[in-house]
């Protein structure tokens, strides 16, 4: 009955009102004072009318813009993924994808299509837009310095920081010189000319180098803190430098630039004793609550703004604001965290890759057009290294470090990226370098930031010392090390139970490691302690429930996958242990399986089809991640599908062919150290044919008469399989059973899949 008053009153309320507004719309044509013309053949007239009226639509400003952005993002992406996969900083993909937008690719090959996608009177927006992912980029920079460091690693950072400026600055001006006649813009003095040389050869990308660090998993160690220390020191006195030369261009004059030094350092002290003061108060206030309320939000990016404001008027750039905005921000994790978190994505993916492509519809390859002008871009390269990177390395030398880590630090010094494109497009916007000079300084950024992770591996490679090679060998001997690599915490308990299980009576003799790899674009250098603290909680505490004593690897990389295969390859382990990306058993036909089927299979097909099977992962019941851990990884490898794995008191164990042989191996493993119950399944019949496997069960037999069976069935009964808490099987015969669709997998407990 009420449903049915419902319909009434909603029919009621809709049909009357309609009715109401055509009788108005009816009504108001007699208020036209024209007469409306009827056409002939109107119907081409409509169809007309509406193409115009899409063509007036595509060429509206906001949608040309819309356009822009989808465009920049998909490309930008694209590229930054290509080069994270080729072992480069997502950022010279970016840089890159803005170069192909431009003219010098875009431009050049498809000019209609690039004169519609970026008309010159769209610039304009996309320039504003870019400024304020430039603004919420350098705010982000500021909050992730860390300046307690600064204070710990003061004397050294600080003489290698300062030296990696000056160094290169004088470098810049004395190349300046020598173009100055040639490449400066009509009309521009040689104190503004050469100051910007000298700042864009001095700088550094602090993002970048700090990504690096934490990818190469040095982050934790004494060179790791130089070299961010020396970074943060360096950015701080570069951004200051970059404020007094942009006053300088601006005011024409050193004397006339006085004026504007001195509000610029007003405003700098309001900032450090007046809003500094009144953010820590905020700070104090809402950093222990659960959640920062809005209006607390409001305040910080009201000052964010006028901040930029006022350094824009004042005259050294809104940038410069948003990142003193940055550096003042409350000393609280949480509150650095959460605004580095909401303004991030918005800012590094949205944003910023509007800022590349500004920069690249400046950039023209083209005018870099004979050997004259590339050997000049070649010269404008050298300076940049030889100034940046030996001044680092030779001050790093100085201050005590060994040669190895001064060349380190001097490669990641000489690391510019994203940092470079902001100065060298300020000294664009300011009419000091010429479009020919800008060219060539970006072709220089992307050289400089590309060769740095290649750099790091030659200087690696250079310097593997004999002492190293020496440590490995000794602590390797009668040693069975266990590496396992997590994602979820629930995954890592089970992991550890299974890699304590087999080693429980040989701890002096054993040891296990726990891997958490984080992807680096979700990481800041400010929040790097906490994930890491936060990620092996749950591990830590099993591991104290186990008494098993465990070494942890937290490390940030742009390719887990590699990252993983790479650490067990060359950490010398005898057995990597991952959980399964994806259960096997959901969204996949054994997850889809109804009831339960006792027979096995026919074992001659299985083994037909196994062995008649070329590329073991076709058709593989591997996720992506998993399969190329699998195919990288040169060691024995454990893959577990985790059913919640709580002992390992009951193994079964099915040997399908005579490469499972090395299964046994395992299973006397757990039964030594475990007091496992392990009962082997003779598919085939292969354990009474192989010599080797015979023997092997024989003697575990006799030694451990309750502890280990063999049976040949070709029936399993679901209650068996029920009462069995881990099963063991190889790769490959998985892989087959798998393939052959066997519902009977569907029953069993938590799988180990092991490759020899």
């Amino acid at each position: 009955m009420k449903n049915y008053k419902n319909a009434l009153f909603y029919f009621g309320v809709t049909g009357g009102f309609t009715a109401l507004i055509y009788w108005i719309i009816s009504e108001g044509k007699h208020l036209e004072v024209r007469e409306t013309i009827v056409t002939p053949n109107s119907g081409k007239a409509s169809w007309d009318d509406f193409i115009t009226s899409m063509l007036h639509n595509f060429q509206d400003p906001l949608a040309i813009l819309l356009a822009q952005i989808i465009t920049i993002i998909l490309v930008a992406r694209f590229c930054g993924w290509i080069f994270k996969k080729i072992g480069q900083p997502s950022v010279i993909g970016e840089i890159i994808a803005g170069i192909v937008l431009g003219p010098s690719l875009l431009g050049m090959y498809f000019p209609d299509f690039s004169a519609a996608l970026f008309p010159v009177e769209s610039l304009g927006n996309l320039k504003f837009l870019s400024q304020i992912g430039l603004i919420l980029f350098m705010f982000v920079i500021g909050m992730e310095l860390d300046l307690k460091v600064l204070k710990n690693k003061a004397n050294e950072a600080v003489v290698i920081s300062h030296a990696s400026i000056v160094i290169p600055f004088a470098l810049g001006i004395g190349l300046a010189y020598f173009v100055y006649n040639r490449f400066a813009p009509e009309g521009v003095k040689f104190l503004s000319f050469s100051l910007f040389m000298g700042i864009a050869m001095s700088i550094t990308a602090f993002p970048v180098l700090a990504r690096i660090v934490q990818e190469r998993g040095i982050h934790k160690t004494r060179l790791g803190a130089i070299v961010i220390t020396c970074a943060a020191a360096d950015d701080i006195t570069a951004w200051c430098l970059l404020a007094v030369v942009i006053a300088i261009v601006k005011a024409g004059t050193f004397v006339s630039s006085l004026y504007i030094i001195g509000l610029a350092m007003i405003y700098v002290l309001v900032m450090l004793f007046i809003v500094k003061p009144f953010l820590k108060r905020i700070g104090d206030l809402y950093g222990s609550k659960d959640a920062i309320v809005k209006p607390v939000v409001a305040i910080f990016f009201l000052i964010l703004i006028l901040s930029s404001y006022a350094t824009e008027v004042i005259g050294i750039h809104a940038l410069f604001g948003a990142f003193m905005t940055g550096a003042i921000m409350p000393d609280v994790p949480k509150f650095r965290t959460i605004f580095i978190e909401k303004v991030e994505d918005v800012s590094v993916i949205l944003l910023l890759p509007l800022f590349f492509v500004f920069t690249g519809l400046k950039t023209e390859i083209g005018l870099i057009n004979d050997p004259y002008l590339w050997k000049v871009t070649g010269f404008i390269i050298l300076v940049a290294v030889v100034g940046k990177f030996l001044g680092s390395a030779l001050a790093a030398r100085f201050v005590g470090q060994n040669w190895r880590d001064s060349l380190t630090i001097g490669a990641l010094m000489n690391t510019r990226g994203l940092m470079e494109l902001i100065v060298l497009n300020i000294g664009l916007e300011l009419k000091v370098l010429t479009p020919e000079v800008f060219t060539m300084m970006v072709i220089m950024a992307l050289v400089t930031t590309f060769m740095t992770g290649p750099a790091l591996d030659l200087i690696n490679f250079v310097f593997k010392t004999k002492e190293n090679t020496d440590t490995v060998e000794v602590t390797n001997l009668n040693k069975y090390r266990i590496l396992i690599s997590f994602g979820n915490n629930e995954k890592g308990k089970s992991l550890l139970r299974l890699a304590h299980s087999l080693m429980k009576k040989q701890k002096e003799q054993s040891t296990i490691t726990a891997m958490h790899l984080s992807l680096s674009d979700e990481m800041n250098p400010y929040n790097i302690e906490d994930r890491e603290k936060s990620s092996f909680i749950p591990i830590v505490k099993e591991s104290k429930v186990l008494n098993q004593e465990i070494t942890t690897i937290f490390k940030a990389t742009a390719d887990i996958e590699t990252e993983i295969a790479d650490v067990a390859n060359q950490g010398d382990y005898d057995l990597l242990l991952v959980g399964l990306g994806k259960s096997i058993f959901e969204g996949t036909i054994l997850g889809k399986v109804i009831g339960f089927t006792t027979r096995i299979i026919n074992p001659d097909r299985l083994i037909d089809k196994f062995t008649g099977k070329e590329g073991l992962f076709e058709n593989s019941p591997f996720d992506e991640r998993t399969r190329q851990i699998i195919s990288k990884t040169k060691m024995p490898i454990g893959i577990l599908i985790d059913k919640e794995l709580q002992n390992v008191n009951k193994v079964f164990l099915p040997i399908f062919s005579p490469e499972d042989s090395f299964l046994i191996d395992y299973a006397q493993k757990l039964i030594y150290n475990n007091n496992s119950e392990i009962m082997v399944l003779d598919v085939n019949g292969h354990v009474n044919t192989n010599f080797v496997m015979e023997s092997a069960i024989n003697s575990l037999q006799q030694k451990y008469p309750n502890n280990i069976g063999l049976i040949d069935d070709k029936i399993i009964k679901k209650e068996f399989l029920e009462q069995q808490d881990l099963m063991l099987i190889s790769l490959e015969s998985w892989k087959a059973l798998v393939d052959y669709r066997s519902d009977w997998l569907s029953g069993v407990p938590s799988v180990l899949i092991l490759k020899q």
